[in-house]
């Protein structure tokens, strides 16, 4: 870990649950943690939970990424205040059961699930390898899928969530692709974890 030490990790949806947990882990572990959620409040909470030194190494940002903009200004920050991403930890996710594709009225589901799960990693992607290239820094995008993303298995009322996981592993593939013509030595990790 000596080699992350005072580096900025980025972690989406980090105001609870496995966000916040590898947010408090990275910032323990040395890192600069720039933690994006849109429960501001929740945020301030854990950083003041945090130990006094660690606590500077905290960043909170409010900020919705299912909003571009918001994401564009979160990462825009980053640069300019520390100088750039070095790890992107996409982590926000969206599952809604009970809905499923075929249904009336389902339009609201389908764009939560899809913004979240599937625009919101390609924007979240898009800003940090641009920041890792600019400054030809060899970091890591590390992409919290699901192993509904790896499976073809029938989940009745799973609505957009399992096509939305299997997306993001297709993106994963084609960034591995895409790092590596670009010239760059940025790495692409997912973990898949049962989420459903």
């Amino acid at each position: 870990m000596e080699r992350w030490q005072n580096r900025v990790a980025v972690v989406t949806e980090a105001s609870s649950g496995i966000g916040a947990a590898i947010a408090a882990d990275l910032v323990k572990a040395g890192l600069v943690v720039v933690a994006l959620a849109r429960r501001e409040t929740r945020l301030q909470e854990i950083k003041k939970a945090l130990q006094a030194d660690q606590q500077q190494r905290y960043h909170p940002i409010k900020c919705d990424v299912t909003n571009e903009e918001d994401i564009k200004k979160a990462f825009a920050w980053v640069e300019k205040d520390l100088g750039g991403t070095d790890i992107l930890v996409n982590n926000a996710g969206a599952f809604h059961y009970g809905v499923n594709l075929v249904d009336s009225d389902n339009s609201g589901v389908i764009h939560k699930i899809v913004d979240t799960n599937v625009k919101a990693v390609a924007f979240c992607v898009r800003e940090a390898f641009n920041s890792m290239k600019k400054r030809d820094f060899a970091g890591h995008v590390i992409i919290i899928n699901s192993v509904a993303g790896h499976t073809s298995e029938r989940f009745p009322g799973a609505n957009m969530y399992i096509p939305s996981k299997h997306a993001v592993t297709a993106m994963a593939q084609t960034y591995r692709h895409e790092f590596a013509h670009a010239g760059t030595k940025v790495k692409s990790r997912v973990l898949a974890l049962e989420l459903l």
